[in-house]
């Protein structure tokens, strides 16, 4: 980042998420700070169309810039959509740390639109103990980005970040 108010906005942290932070979320799109004006705009891209979460981040994002004497403009940017690929290393880490199965790629060849059938398993390992013998008990977990899961061999619940 070229500035202290860019870095402290990609530093935000995501409201549901709070281990990760809207950069390392990936849906962080830009920051164009303006020293002569003493302002910034912020590009944003929602994890989904209806996501609650983006007011607050907007919200957080002009406290940061005015906290550090700037003007915000915060846009949002649907188009491309988000996809869990843009998330960091760091970000999916931080996901795996606080208990929360990270989303693995979107796989090849993956198109965007219906959802194709096909006979592969869905495996997702259990981020306590690593096993991969885990069942999904439902497709929408405590946010709608994420599935609730549950380890077979520790018996725990955790959360699985859907891959999009």
């Amino acid at each position: 980042m070229e500035s202290a108010v860019a870095e402290a906005i990609s530093r935000i942290p995501d409201p549901e998420v709070p281990v990760i932070s809207i950069a390392d979320l990936g849906i962080l799109r830009a920051v164009e700070v303006d020293e002569a004006s003493r302002s910034v705009v912020v590009t944003i891209t929602p994890t989904y169309s209806g996501c609650p979460a983006m007011e607050a981040i907007a919200s957080r994002i002009a406290f940061e810039a005015h906290r550090h004497g700037y003007a915000a403009d915060v846009r949002t940017q649907l188009s491309p959509p988000w996809t869990t690929d843009w998330m960091t290393d760091d970000g999916k880490a931080a996901l795996q740390r606080f208990g929360i199965a990270p989303p693995g790629p979107v796989e090849p060849g993956e198109t965007r639109g219906p959802v194709a059938v096909t006979l592969s398993r869905h495996v997702v390992a259990c981020p306590r103990c690593g096993s991969a013998d885990t069942t999904e008990i439902a497709h929408f977990g405590s946010t709608a980005c994420k599935a609730l899961r549950r380890c077979n061999a520790c018996l725990e619940p955790f959360d699985e970040f859907k891959a999009i």
